[in-house]
């Protein structure tokens, strides 16, 4: 069997995203086959147990995921061309009354908030700001098959083999998109369910089916519902829910 660095392996098991790995093994919070390993760059066979000492559960435990429920104009990630990133909405202030998660907000909270995944400037609706690397590989690992479920308002005329392409057979950037689940909402509004996210996916495929999208609302995130979170407000996600 081959050997696989330490950080990769923890993050492989879910146990953390590399990034805390490093930081893990450096303060001797991790152990292999109940030994602590805390020289980084060590390598470890796959058939070896690894895991987190209580110290590295407690700070996971102390971090939080945010959802926004994203106005157009706001950028998910980093502010570009003079638009608001969605942390920006992440204050007192747009905290949602209807919080049922009992988390008291704290500004250590906005520490290395990030956004787990992405919505474009003109799109709405369900954003995940996070500080949990597990949540953010679970979100958009490179073998993440987490559903995410849009609202999307269109004009123009669709085929039904334009209907079928949308569900299976387009392409992006020279490779096939994996197939989705895409149906009529209303006369003018289709539902998709994606497994994936390209940059302007949903956009792009409707352009290549001969529509244009006037309107786009992120409404789920694998179990996690906008539900009745307002424009521009936030909320954490509580212990009991689960993507």
């Amino acid at each position: 069997m081959e050997e696989l660095r330490l950080s990769k392996r923890l993050a492989e098991l879910g146990l953390c995203s590399r990034r805390e790995a490093d930081e893990y093994i450096a303060k001797g919070w991790v152990k292999v086959d109940g030994v602590v390993v805390d020289v980084l760059g060590s390598k470890v066979l796959p058939s070896q147990v690894v895991s987190l000492e209580p110290a590295a559960k407690a700070t996971q435990a102390g971090r939080v995921t945010i959802l926004v429920n994203k106005p157009v104009g706001y950028v998910s990630g980093q502010a570009e061309k003079g638009y608001t990133p969605a942390v920006a909405l992440v204050v007192p202030d747009n905290h949602w009354e209807g919080d049922t998660s009992g988390i008291r907000f704290v500004p250590p909270h906005m520490r290395d908030l990030a956004p787990a995944g992405r919505l474009d400037i003109d799109s709405v609706g369900l954003l995940v700001l996070t500080q949990d690397g597990v949540v953010a590989k679970t979100l958009i690992g490179e073998n993440s098959n987490v559903e995410k479920e849009y609202l999307v308002r269109v004009t123009g005329q669709l085929s039904s083999e334009g209907m079928k392409k949308l569900n299976h057979g387009l392409s992006l950037d020279g490779k096939a998109l994996k197939p989705a689940r895409v149906s009529w909402q209303n006369e003018n509004q289709l539902r998709f369910i994606l497994r994936e996210g390209k940059k302007r996916q949903i956009r792009r495929m409707c352009e290549l089916v001969g529509l244009e999208v006037v309107g786009l609302k992120r409404i789920r995130i694998g179990r996690v519902l906008l539900g009745d979170l307002p424009p521009g407000k936030w909320r954490y996600l509580s212990a009991t829910e689960k993507f």
